[in-house]
């Protein structure tokens, strides 16, 4: 007897070719539905509906077809059951060796806006009702759901009988196809109606195996989106990126995002920026009129941390830039696009990594924060909230000037990526000293205005967190720092206020908090 294969795909990728080697190499009879079934029939290949295999005609606007004990009990017969065996019989039916299925375009709709009746529409059932009824009895059956595995398939039959190991992992591919079409309906649902999840529900594709994770002897997997984010940024040149590469790669485009991001000259003289990123804190980070420029000015604050870092970039690298990349070692460059002639500078580091990062491959706002804890996952929103100005207050007898003013923008811009204990010290829109990650505050400041020594006098300095005490911005005094930006609303708020009035400095509070762990 030919084995028989049930066909109803909504992508149609190489379903005829695939469909005709089956049956002219395999004797299969092909069992289809709809759009399927008209697809193959035009290029001539025999085709039983599934209508007059059940006797049944499709209802509900095509609602209903494949949902029949027929399907059903064609492809869940346990073929050495004798219980089962009674059944087939008893209610005549044939059985069904191959499920080949994919589900309607639930994600692409959504994606393109649909409304709501539209996208209910397109929510499959008979389909997922097909795959996992194939998925669970995948001793008898194979189930396809991509078209990317039926060259494999074609590949397997032409060595006998299928292999269970094969099979099992064909019904690991389907349970995962349906779950993330699930997922992707559920995550909509609540989105669209505003809806608190009792479940943390996410499903991302597997990008690469990475060489190792953090250290050599961890594995590391990258999963993730195709159409934004890293998965659709270009990279020009080098080598494969890596674990740390990516994580790196993300707090340093997360930093220079702060002030604007565009393909080319589209931004004002005054926003070019450059960052340098080294395991996960920025080690320098500039503004100026010229991608080089802005460049220089952030390698000066730390030159020998940016050794192995990352550069990011809000905009183009011309040739000048690239030159300058090329005399120092990096891991990688990221930004929204390159000359010609700065790649052809750039090649002679031919393991540099080059990442073209367009403006429209971000995510959008409102994205979501995890990390993982033992036996669980915390989730919070991403720290991408719009900061106003006209929101902070000078807490001090003297207010900073215009200049000084600037300068506390950018400082707490750059402050927020840095991880906490953090305080930054800038002047003329660059960092000149960066102290991360520190238990205290004023270990912290101790760090970042010993690296910016003498170059201190009239800079500002940046805190995540508010002062418990007055020590730091007493020490912050003693290197000749005129102005202070910080969230303020400690208990002892009054006391840092009173030091800073008593030393002639200016503080303002943001009343918003940036801590990073």
């Amino acid at each position: 007897m030919s084995p028989l294969a049930l066909v109803s795909v909504s992508d149609k990728k190489n379903i005829i070719p695939f469909c005709r080697e089956l049956v002219e190499q395999f004797n299969y009879k092909i069992l289809s539905s709809g759009g399927t079934a008209k697809h193959l029939i035009e290029a001539k290949i025999p085709v039983i509906k599934v209508a007059d295999f059940t006797n049944s005609p499709e209802i509900l606007g095509g609602r209903v077809k494949t949902l029949h004990p027929k399907i059903h009990g064609g492809i869940l017969a346990k073929r050495t059951d004798e219980e089962h065996k009674k059944d087939i019989e008893a209610n005549n039916l044939e059985l069904i060796d191959l499920v080949v299925v994919n589900l309607y375009p639930f994600k692409k709709t959504v994606d393109l806006g649909a409304k709501w009746e539209d996208a209910i529409e397109n929510i499959d059932i008979g389909g997922p009702s097909m795959i996992r009824s194939a998925a669970k009895n995948h001793k008898d059956v194979s189930v396809l759901v991509d078209p990317s595995q039926y060259q494999n398939f074609l590949e397997e039959s032409k060595k006998g009988e299928l292999k269970d190991s094969y099979k099992a992992k064909l019904a690991l591919e389907a349970f995962q196809h349906t779950a993330d079409y699930d997922t992707a309906i559920s995550n909509w649902i609540r989105k669209e109606k505003d809806l608190q999840s009792s479940k943390y529900i996410e499903s991302y594709p597997l990008i690469k195996t990475l060489r190792y994770g953090e250290n050599p002897h961890q594995k590391a997997f990258w999963y993730g989106l195709s159409n934004i984010g890293w998965n659709s940024a270009k990279q020009l040149q080098g080598k494969d990126l890596s674990y740390n590469n990516l994580l790196d790669l993300e707090s340093a485009l997360s930093t220079v995002l702060e002030f604007g991001y565009t393909q080319k000259d589209e931004l004002t003289n005054d926003m070019v920026t450059s960052v340098i990123l080294k395991h996960n804190n920025p080690c320098g980070a500039s503004i100026s009129n010229s991608a080089s420029k802005a460049f220089l000015n952030a390698l000066e604050c730390d030159s020998v941390s940016a050794f192995g870092g990352i550069v990011a970039f809000n905009s183009n690298v011309d040739n000048e830039t690239a030159i300058l990349l090329k005399d120092i070692f990096l891991e990688c460059v990221v930004a929204p696009s390159f000359d010609e002639e700065a790649l052809e500078i750039l090649k002679v580091k031919k393991n540099l990594r080059i990442l073209k990062f367009s403006k429209d491959q971000l995510p959008k706002k409102n994205q979501n924060s995890t990390k993982s804890i033992m036996g669980g996952l915390l989730v919070q929103d991403t720290d991408d909230c719009e900061e106003k100005a006209e929101n902070w207050i000078s807490v001090t007898n003297k207010n900073p000037s215009n200049q000084i003013n600037l300068d506390l923008n950018f400082a707490w811009k750059i402050c927020k990526h840095v991880k906490s204990n953090a305080i930054v010290i800038a002047k003329d829109q660059k960092t000149i000293g960066i102290g991360a990650g520190q238990m205290n505050r004023v270990g912290a400041a101790k760090i970042a205005l010993k690296a910016a020594g003498e170059l201190c006098s009239d800079a500002v300095l940046a805190s995540d967190g508010f002062f418990p005490f007055a020590d730091t911005v007493e020490l912050a005094n003693e290197y000749g720092i005129k102005a202070i930006i910080q969230p303020g609303g400690s208990l002892r708020d009054q006391e840092s206020i009173d030091m800073c009035n008593s030393k002639g400095i200016s503080m303002v509070f943001t009343q918003k908090r940036h801590f990073l762990h």
